[in-house]
């Protein structure tokens, strides 16, 4: 119901745009590199030149929208670039190789093949020999040491109450205390 209102109003129909008689912009592309049919291929101005005069009223961002559309058929393959111009690519030219390194031919596997377990993660155990002799373990025997225990000796407690006791009753801040400044007398009558 609401559409219909729409329709039947003049000032709704003036705002709206006409449908578009142009085609898409890459087809104008392709059919203007054709028309113009340069062996170096045509420039960005050229082909907007020719756009113009073969279709005559187009959007006011035609520029922006063409050099959009001539980026990506560019990308995508569909025009190819040489000496800033455009031209459609040769269909017997190779394609073109990507970056890097190619990968090796993968050989195939053999039938029944299967790959092995996945490594786990650190390092391996040691191997244990099934006939190795178990070793017996050493019985420590106390032989010319001093007695006393490695390293640093333990830091005792403090066991004398007095020292642990701070001599005021009120805990102090954190960082220095204020310096104290002397009463100054005050000066009587000038």
């Amino acid at each position: 119901m609401a559409s219909e209102e729409l329709i039947d109003n003049p000032v709704t129909t003036q705002l709206q745009p006409a449908p578009s008689t142009l085609p898409s912009y890459p087809d104008m592309i392709m059919a203007t590199i054709e028309a113009l049919n340069d062996e170096n291929g045509s420039n960005k101005s050229a082909i907007a030149k020719q756009i113009e005069a073969t279709y005559g009223t187009l959007p006011p961002a035609h520029g922006t929208l063409l050099v959009h559309h001539l980026n990506k058929m560019k990308q995508s393959g569909q025009l190819v670039m040489a000496k800033n111009n455009y031209m459609k690519p040769n269909p017997n030219a190779p394609l073109r190789r990507g970056r890097g390194r190619p990968p090796k031919p993968k050989s195939p596997l053999p039938v029944g093949y299967v790959p092995p377990p996945p490594r786990t993660r650190g390092r391996p155990p040691k191997e244990r020999y099934p006939n190795a002799p178990i070793p017996v373990p050493m019985k420590k025997t106390n032989s010319g040491g001093t007695g006393k225990k490695r390293g640093r000796p333990r830091k005792n407690p403090v066991t004398n109450p007095a020292v642990a006791q701070p001599l005021s009753g009120a805990p102090r801040g954190r960082g220095r205390p204020p310096k104290v400044k002397p009463p100054v007398a005050a000066t009587v009558g000038a």
